[in-house]
């Protein structure tokens, strides 16, 4: 009952969604680049390679859309779908917890183990978030900008700067 709105996926909060989601961003973002950077010098996270497209005009607006894609899927599923779902069949908030953390840490494990828990990590927070808001905006906003800065920021970078890891 109550849809995307139930979950806190509409529009009645805009500057909520967008200012908390910038935020977390920066947070998240900051810390999962500086986790990804040493876990990948040591050996515990593989080589991402967050975009391969060609250089043509269309590779950014693609960057971006796909950026909002994942986020909004990642979001709206994995943290409130998922958790309304467990709740209703009788899991304790800290096995709900637990579960969707592990889920999202899965579903990153292409990325090294490093990827995994920092994607468990990130999973945790946004469902202390989610539970404490109501709302499912300001993480969609949060994992939007932080896909965003990696997709763009790495066809940006990659080759140009010796501190970004790049496929051999």
């Amino acid at each position: 009952a109550g849809g995307l709105r139930a979950l806190g996926f509409d529009l009645r909060r805009p500057g909520f969604d967008l200012g908390w989601g910038a935020a977390l961003a920066a947070c998240v973002g900051g810390v999962g680049i500086v986790f990804y950077l040493i876990a990948q010098a040591g050996g515990f996270n593989l080589t991402v390679e967050p975009e391969s497209l060609p250089d043509v005009w269309w590779k950014y607006p693609v960057l971006v859309l796909s950026a909002v894609q994942n986020s909004v899927l990642e979001e709206v599923i994995v943290v409130g779908y998922l958790l309304r779902r467990l709740d209703q069949l009788g899991w304790g908030p800290g096995a709900a917890l637990a579960g969707s953390a592990v889920l999202r840490g899965s579903y990153h494990l292409y990325q090294g183990v490093g990827g995994f828990l920092g994607n468990m990590a990130m999973g945790v927070v946004f469902v202390l978030l989610y539970r404490r808001w109501g709302r499912v905006g300001p993480l969609v906003a949060a994992h939007a900008l932080i896909d965003i800065v990696a997709f763009a920021g790495y066809a940006l970078l990659a080759g140009r700067v010796d501190w970004l890891p790049t496929p051999s």
